[in-house]
């Protein structure tokens, strides 16, 4: 266990009408123990709050310790917020993929770019991957002593030597018994597998699904699901690595392969149990699946039918548009080049609003050195280098999965991924920016022209 480094969880945030909120609590205040336990992080918390009786220590801002006790109903939210979910530190990552996205990274900006975690904890709690290489004995008896399921795992490839030539870990080679231990103890992994031309793509690649299929048995299978994902490169990799990109015959290559494996789990199982990513349909350009294929998009983390459920809640929301706005306004509206094409309808249908023109500025990423651009990877040097001194409105709209929150979180404490603040941005191009989220952040600001930064 990690209880030597375990720190007092500080407070950020009170939810209003909270029993946190009667009791006093205030921001800055900080959690050292729960019933006599020293939380490790905000699984131990929940689980250590759901008690009808609880005796809190708490640390106050000036530094004074407070013992309080509590009566509530069993599993009633305190009404908590603490700035991190992990109270012990981060449990880093031990293998050296030559993919990896923070090894593909120029040297020089702020740290959390460069933290490298492996973390079953953040995989449970917000489904980031990890790749088991490096939990000792009690932490595997902790994940099936809490039931900590589903967790998220990077496969990449079931046999050993593949996987080990990818993870650059001996420990790789392990996976299939680590499987076996999900499966004993009836819980479950989401599965992704990253597809690296020429190393873990063929016959290893059917190996690897067909291998996981064989866990996608019983009344909890162990694999819940799969994703197959194409390798995301950056002119910043190392060059001595064996990587190569994914073009559009290797996509076609790999989309016909899968798909026919698709068909078979199908039959056998009664669901696609293996997902292509998107970005394997734009690379390959080809149109996208339907949206009945995805069934309840249990790999949407990954990018597997994400374009068509945000082209299913918009036609959903767009029902409620009105005729007209009350003030003409004409808007920017930036996306990667990978949705360009997909996303020309909510353009067309958005412009049907009397009043509101969208002009969608589709980009791919300078920065990284991509042809092709997810939204989620465009850095403030991409957008800077295609609008400024451009005629772009009344505003520009900037979806918020490009920024990051700065220490303060606040909106011009946001950052981009070259470390490029939102302020910064709004600055250079003289221009009001709304960073937008989801559909209905959409809808809002196209609607409304509230400008969250400005110049």
């Amino acid at each position: 266990m990690r209880s030597a480094s375990i720190q007092p969880a500080v407070i950020t945030r009170v939810l209003t009408d909270s029993i946190a909120e009667d009791i006093g609590f205030e921001p800055g205040d900080r959690l050292v123990s729960i019933n006599g336990e020293h939380p490790r992080d905000l699984i131990d918390y929940r689980f250590l709050c759901s008690d009808e009786w609880l005796t809190l220590e708490v640390v106050d801002a000036s530094g004074k310790s407070h013992t309080v006790e509590i009566e509530k109903n069993f599993d009633e939210d305190l009404g908590l917020e603490f700035e991190n979910a992990l109270f012990d530190g981060l449990i880093q990552c031990n293998n050296r993929c030559p993919f990896c996205f923070i090894d593909q990274q120029p040297p020089g900006k702020r740290d959390t770019l460069y933290l490298k975690d492996d973390d079953y904890r953040l995989s449970f709690l917000y489904g980031s991957y990890l790749t088991l290489t490096n939990l000792p004995s009690a932490e595997w008896d902790r994940i099936a002593r809490l039931r900590l399921s589903p967790l998220y795992v990077s496969v990449h490839a079931t046999e050993p030597l593949v996987r080990q030539r990818l993870l650059k870990n001996s420990r790789a080679g392990l996976l299939l018994e680590q499987l076996k231990w999900f499966q004993a103890n009836r819980l479950q992994i989401h599965a992704q597998v990253v597809v690296c031309p020429g190393i873990n793509d063929g016959l290893h690649l059917e190996t690897t699904l067909r291998d996981l299929a064989a866990f996608h048995v019983g009344e909890i299978p162990a694999v819940a699901s799969a994703a197959v994902v194409p390798v995301g490169l950056t002119r910043f990799r190392p060059s001595e690595d064996e990587l190569v990109p994914v073009n559009t015959a290797k996509a076609n290559e790999v989309i016909e392969q899968v798909e026919q494996l698709q068909a078979e789990f199908k039959e056998k199982f009664g669901s696609t149990f293996a997902w292509l990513a998107d970005e394997w349909f734009l690379i390959a350009r080809r149109g996208l699946p339907a949206e009945a294929h995805y069934e309840a998009y249990p790999q949407i983390g990954n990018g597997v039918g994400s374009i068509r459920l945000f082209l299913k809640q918009f036609e959903q929301a767009a029902q409620t548009l009105p005729d007209s706005v009350a003030f003409p306004r004409h808007l920017t509206w930036v996306v990667g080049n990978a949705v360009e094409q997909a996303f020309e309808p909510i353009v067309a249908r958005l412009n049907q609003v009397q009043g509101l023109t969208i002009k969608m500025v589709a980009l791919n990423s300078e920065y990284w050195g991509q042809q092709i651009s997810v939204t989620g990877l465009l850095t403030g040097y991409d957008i800077l280098g295609k609008l400024k001194d451009s005629n772009l409105g009344d505003g520009v709209l900037l979806p918020s999965l490009m920024l990051k929150s700065g220490p303060h979180n606040t909106p011009k404490d946001s950052y981009f991924l070259d470390d490029m603040s939102l302020s910064e941005l709004v600055s250079q191009l003289k221009c009001p920016v709304l960073p937008v989220d989801g559909i209905d952040g959409l809808l809002k600001a196209c609607l409304t022209l509230n400008p969250v930064s400005s110049p």
